[in-house]
């Protein structure tokens, strides 16, 4: 098990992204986790390709590309190429496991890692047929489309399933968590399997940045 954290620019200060940005790599967190939304997969939008781009090579954490759209197979690649070392794109955007095999190829091809995520009310066992074929699983703990929302409590039973299946099958998998992170469900979190805690609110526009990464740990 690992014990990165991921601080989610979704709730960073926009006129201030660069700054922000490196407050947080200078407070040792690990991975960086930039949300692109198309309004249409989630009702809302957020960063775009262009974003990334801007981005991507401003600093050294790994740059953790979320990816919340439809039609991933024909656009994953193209955030592979804009600079994200991780692209994890959603299960429920692709009409199918051929589809979800092809976008895992697709991102493979670029040279770049895969993650896939799945929504709240998607059950945890869709990863029995791909986790041989990730490289991170991404649970997510809200409603995908919006920051700040309260940590739905079922997310923990998921990454429990989640480490038992990677540890007994020995696999290289990272297990992350998304959405309504704090240092309580934090440590939930982590007691539960997780290798990776995103944050967003909890982490930027506060003063004692530092003391709240150290707190996901």
């Amino acid at each position: 098990m690992k014990n990165y954290v991921a601080p989610s620019v979704l709730a960073a200060n926009k006129d201030k992204l660069l700054e922000e940005i490196e407050s947080v790599e200078k407070l040792g967190a690990e991975y960086l986790h930039f949300d692109v939304m198309d309004g249409i997969f989630v009702p809302n939008t957020s960063y775009t390709l262009e974003d990334l781009k801007n981005i991507a090579n401003k600093h050294h954490m790994v740059n953790d590309v979320h990816i919340m759209i439809i039609n991933p197979f024909q656009l994953a690649k193209e955030f592979a190429k804009a600079g994200a070392d991780i692209v994890t794109f959603h299960y429920e955007a692709c009409k199918d496991d051929n589809e979800v095999l092809k976008t895992i190829e697709s991102i493979k091809k670029e040279g770049k890692k895969v993650g896939l995520s799945i929504k709240p009310k998607t059950s945890v066992e869709v990863y029995d047929k791909f986790l041989d074929k990730i490289d991170l699983a991404l649970i997510m703990s809200v409603e995908p489309g919006f920051g700040g929302q309260k940590f739905i409590p079922n997310a923990l039973d998921k990454i429990s399933y989640l480490r038992n299946k990677i540890d007994e099958n020995k696999l290289d998998v990272l297990i992350e968590v998304d959405g309504g992170i704090n240092s309580e469900t934090g440590k939930q979190a982590r007691e539960a399997g997780a290798d990776i805690l995103v944050a967003g609110t909890y982490i930027f526009g506060h003063e004692d940045k530092k003391e709240r990464i150290d707190s996901l740990r």
